[in-house]
């Protein structure tokens, strides 16, 4: 283990010294715990207006249907663009969105409809958040504290997982389902505030700033020409169609229909899963770079084998144990993958390579929220986890091995655009 990778828990201590990234860790923080708070309750109103796995998935295929079209020009964006503003932008829309469905849902006439329509246009708002969010935190810091920034970075939006659920289970139980909405629309003022603190980006070269005008086939010229980013592309694409049904769009009817529980219940079980995630991300600390492909291989079986606990768990106690190895996995999988493409990915490039790489996530999950919740109706949610658990196994063993030593490799100097020769 070299000196960089046993000073990275170092690094992230050092970085919230920074005043910059420490203003915008706090204000995530907020604003992701309200988000959490809104998704909770989201899908416990939801699972109350419908027995339906497949118009769960119908939510979730609003959601995330805009990333599929604008993603692309949304990474363009926000390499060219001030990130700063774009964010603010879509933070001061989704404080909209929340009080118009926390209206609904405490004056009784919300419907499914308004909650599709509404994951519609909020998917809008996050399709232009997205890239401009992950390219920003690499530009708060210098080019060998990217490791530690996404490390601490991610740690805090799976910290939020487990401050949001709990809390939106609480408020759900005292006040109602409206009150998480409300909470959540005050959050985003949190981050609107840091960002608006946030220092403007340096001005490049002229040749980075021309780069930085080009359009996103630059991105996905670059992608192509990475077989190992597009590797990392499959295995966000397997988790997204086989596991994030799993632990997300068929959660409200799992806790329903097959552990007969409660919205305390169900909001305990997403903070069991949000302690894992954060758990797991606080490991990226301590994952040296020589051992990324052992590491990101036992998460792998981790995974799988969650996913077939809880296609047999009759209790609580199993569920929360497998959702919190599934989470503490998917999370290390996920950072490291984020971890790897931002160090991979040229500066004037990062918002479009996010773009790209965050459609393989955003992008299939319209899909993948239609996929299992149909066949979930069709053969029940235990048979149709215990298939997903088996496949995602052997097809993400398959892609890692692909993959290989090459997710251990240090960062590279990328050529030049006009040099890449497309692999796909």
């Amino acid at each position: 283990m070299d000196e960089k990778e046993k000073g990275i828990g170092g690094k992230a201590l050092a970085l919230l010294g920074q005043g910059p990234f420490r203003r915008y860790i706090i204000g995530s923080l907020i604003s992701d715990s309200g988000t959490w708070m809104q998704m909770m309750a989201q899908s416990w109103v939801l699972s109350g207006l419908t027995n339906k796995a497949i118009l769960l998935g119908l939510v979730n295929f609003a959601a995330g249907l805009p990333a599929l079209a604008l993603a692309p020009i949304a990474g363009s964006l926000a390499d060219r663009w001030d990130k700063r503003k774009i964010l603010i932008a879509t933070q001061i829309v989704q404080i909209i969105f929340a009080i118009a469905l926390g209206f609904l849902v405490m004056s009784g006439r919300i419907q499914i409809w308004h909650i599709i329509f509404f994951a519609l246009l909020l998917g809008i708002a996050f399709s232009y958040e997205m890239p401009a969010i992950s390219a920003l935190v690499p530009e708060l810091v210098k080019r060998d504290e990217i490791g530690a920034a996404v490390a601490l970075d991610r740690s805090v939006f799976h910290g939020s997982r487990l401050i949001g659920p709990s809390l939106a289970g609480f408020f759900i139980g005292w006040w109602g389902a409206a009150s998480a909405f409300f909470t959540n629309a005050f959050s985003f003022v949190a981050l609107i505030v840091a960002l608006i603190s946030l220092p403007k980006r340096p001005i490049g070269t002229p040749e980075e700033e021309e780069q930085r005008r080009s359009g996103i086939r630059e991105g996905f010229r670059y992608v192509c020409s990475n077989r190992l980013i597009l590797s990392l592309i499959a295995m966000i694409a397997l988790n997204t169609i086989f596991v994030f049904p799993a632990i997300s769009v068929m959660l409200p009817l799992y806790v329903r229909n097959i552990l007969h529980l409660g919205a305390e219940s169900m909001g305990g079980l997403m903070a069991v899963s949000g302690s894992g995630a954060f758990l797991g991300s606080i490991g990226l600390f301590s994952v040296a770079r020589e051992n990324r492909l052992k590491f990101m291989g036992g998460n792998v079986a981790a995974i799988a084998l969650g996913v077939f606990l809880m296609s047999w768990s009759q209790s609580f106690l199993l569920t929360a144990c497998a959702m919190g190895a599934i989470a503490i996995a998917l999370s290390m999988n996920f950072g490291l993958v984020n971890t790897i493409v931002q160090e991979q990915a040229p500066a004037h490039l990062r918002g479009r390579v996010s773009a790209v790489v965050g459609m393989s996530f955003f992008g299939l999950m319209p899909i993948a929220g239609l996929i299992a919740p149909g066949f979930s109706d069709l053969i029940g949610i235990r048979p149709t986890l215990g298939i997903a658990s088996l496949i995602y196994g052997v097809a993400a063993a398959s892609v890692l091995s692909v993959a290989g030593r090459h997710v251990c490799d240090s960062p590279v100097s990328p050529a030049p655009s006009a040099e890449i020769e497309p692999v796909c």
